[in-house]
Order: C-alpha cells, then sequence, then structure tokens
C-alpha cells in the first residue's frame, strides 16, 4: 500500500485514539503521544506496527494521540487512516 496524501481517523475524545498519516519517503515513522504511556506505549506501537506490516505500507510517517483506547479500536483508527491516506479505502 502507497500512502498518497495526509489522513486522520479517530478523535481526541477518552477511550479513543487520533491517527494522523502522512506520506513519507522511505520507512515507517511513529510518534506516540499517551495518557498511558508508561503502561502500554510499548504495546500501542507493536499494534500500529501490526497493523502498518499487515496492510504492506512501506513509507508512512503516522503521529498517534492515544487517551486511552482499546487495542481493536487502535487498529480500526489505524487501519482507517491508513486506508484514507492510501487510494484502496474499500476492504
Amino acid at each position: 500500500m502507497i500512502i498518497h496524501k495526509n489522513a486522520v481517523a479517530g478523535t481526541l475524545e477518552s477511550s479513543d485514539i487520533l491517527v494522523v498519516v502522512q506520506p513519507a519517503e522511505h520507512g515507517i515513522h511513529i510518534e506516540l503521544q499517551s495518557t498511558v504511556y508508561q503502561q502500554f506505549g510499548d504495546d500501542i506501537i507493536k499494534t500500529i506496527c501490526e497493523v502498518t506490516e499487515s496492510l504492506g505500507v512501506e513509507a508512512a510517517s503516522i503521529q498517534a494521540n492515544d487517551h486511552g483506547a482499546l487495542d481493536c479500536t487502535i487498529r480500526a483508527r489505524v487501519e482507517t487512516a491508513l486506508r484514507r491516506a492510501s487510494k484502496e479505502e474499500a476492504i
């Protein structure tokens, strides 16, 4: 999957995550801010990496602002933002 444009998914509400995806020249760059970073930061980053790998993304800049989202919410928001940023919105 190739990232062509900027895209956003999610909100800054409690129990949600705001994910912003932007094109990058190479590699996956993840910037995470989280209210639970000390406890779950590594797990959130791992989840974001798993979703990008499963969709075949090779280059993207991902900014995530987490407010205690569950794993399933993180996966859904990341996938939605990546699909919006590519030209492959259909599942």
